[in-house]
């Protein structure tokens, strides 16, 4: 069993619709869309889809008039479906323009997002992040503060590189520049409190496509505040890569008990469900013994006593079997997220391994005796032979739920 961080770092809770971040919250999975936020069919189907899939909260681009007159349709059609998602708008350059003329757009989403890099160049900077920060405390919504490697504030930046040059001890460019992101956050929040947004209002995040780097700049964050922390990597990218990087920099930030909420941001692959990302978040919060969202699926990883692929068919099989019951499990079974089912593939490792688990199913190897047996609880129960294992060792699954986790 995973033991989770001891040491969680405290940060002022902050409420975002019905969903709490920070304090004693657990860590939270969001998302964001990739659709025309103008199209609110396809809007609104697709947040449907990442929130059903695991995503408790939803982010989508507010860039256009568009964009902003359809926000509250989306919020509608959730509603019909009987989803209370809340939603985050995601604005950049022209977000006090927008909200300025479609209220209705502030009043649908439950959380702002600007990012002070480019809320405004110059004098208008000021003036445009107050007018932000003027409607969310209007609608009191929560707001994050998302700082970004890639349109860092320029004068900021400036100001920092001309402090150090004249420094008698100056520090290396990577050194002021992850200083120049934490402080546009800190200096930011501390101006929107002067504004009248409230201390549990603020969430703050300070992104970057590095791993390393991701580590230092949250450490140091986490340091220096008790807002709650958004992590994720600014551009894991595609694939392997972007599972691995993203991996690599949030299981290390949150086993030191940083970050409130977390976010993988996958490059999909072309034609590939949106979803993934969401999975892969809900998979390092499980590997890591944060939360448990589904039953986890013990599987060894084969060898030369496994030469058919029986075994890992019916892996795959078991683990969509799990996350297609789990809607249902997860309301008519509470606790059944933190079963265990064993699938392993020969007699060296599998009735060991399947006695650990909740129940699990030891298969025969290369020349091993061509009967599998199921144990649960340690205990062997029964042993299944035929062509029919695969359906019979889910219906045992199905019965097993049915017996040990109690009805709500």
């Amino acid at each position: 069993m995973n033991t989770p961080p001891q040491n969680r770092h405290r940060t002022a809770p902050v409420r975002v619709g019905h969903v709490v971040i920070g304090g004693d919250a657990p860590v939270v999975v969001q998302s964001m869309t990739n659709t025309d936020t103008a199209d609110a069919i396809r809007t609104a189907a697709q947040v449907a889809e990442l929130h059903r899939a695991g995503s408790e909260l939803v982010r989508i681009t507010v860039n256009t008039e568009e964009a902003a007159a359809a926000v509250p349709e989306i919020r509608a059609r959730l509603e019909a479906m009987g989803l209370d998602v809340p939603l985050v708008g995601d604005f950049h350059f022209n977000g006090h323009r927008l909200l300025d003329k479609h209220p209705a757009c502030a009043e649908a989403l439950a959380k702002l997002r600007i990012n002070p890099g480019n809320v405004g160049r110059g004098a208008k900077r000021d003036e445009q992040f107050a007018r932000m920060i003027e409607f969310a405390c209007r609608y009191d919504k929560a707001v994050r503060i998302g700082v970004n490697w890639g349109s860092l504030d320029q004068a900021l930046l400036a100001r920092l590189l001309d402090e150090n040059a004249k420094s008698p001890a100056p520090k290396e460019l990577e050194d002021v520049t992850r200083e120049a992101l934490i402080a546009s956050a800190l200096e930011s929040a501390a101006r929107a409190e002067t504004l009248g947004l409230g201390h549990d209002r603020i969430v703050l995040s300070c992104k970057v496509s590095g791993v390393q780097e991701l580590i230092r700049v949250y450490t140091d964050l986490a340091a220096r505040c008790d807002y709650p922390l958004h992590l994720g990597l600014t551009e894991a990218g595609m694939g392997i890569k972007g599972i691995v990087a993203s991996t690599a920099a949030l299981a290390v930030l949150l086993q030191q008990g940083i970050g409130d909420t977390i976010r993988v941001s996958l490059t999909p692959e072309p034609g590939a469900p949106r979803t993934q990302e969401v999975l892969v978040a809900q998979e390092i919060l499980q590997s890591l013994g944060l939360r448990s969202f589904v039953p986890g699926v013990v599987a060894c990883p084969g060898c030369g006593r496994t030469s058919s692929d029986f075994f890992q068919v019916l892996a795959r099989d078991v683990q969509n079997f799990l996350r297609a019951r789990m809607p249902e499990w997860r309301t008519r079974h509470p606790g059944v997220e933190n079963m265990t089912v064993a699938v392993m593939g020969c007699v060296v490792n599998g009735p060991g391994e399947s006695k650990h688990a909740n129940i699990g199913i030891s298969l025969p190897g290369t020349g091993e005796v061509p009967v599998a047996p199921v144990y649960e609880d340690g205990e062997k129960t029964v042993t299944l032979k035929g062509e029919h294992i695969a359906h019979e060792f889910t219906a045992l699954i199905e019965a097993y739920v049915e017996r040990h986790y109690g009805r709500s």
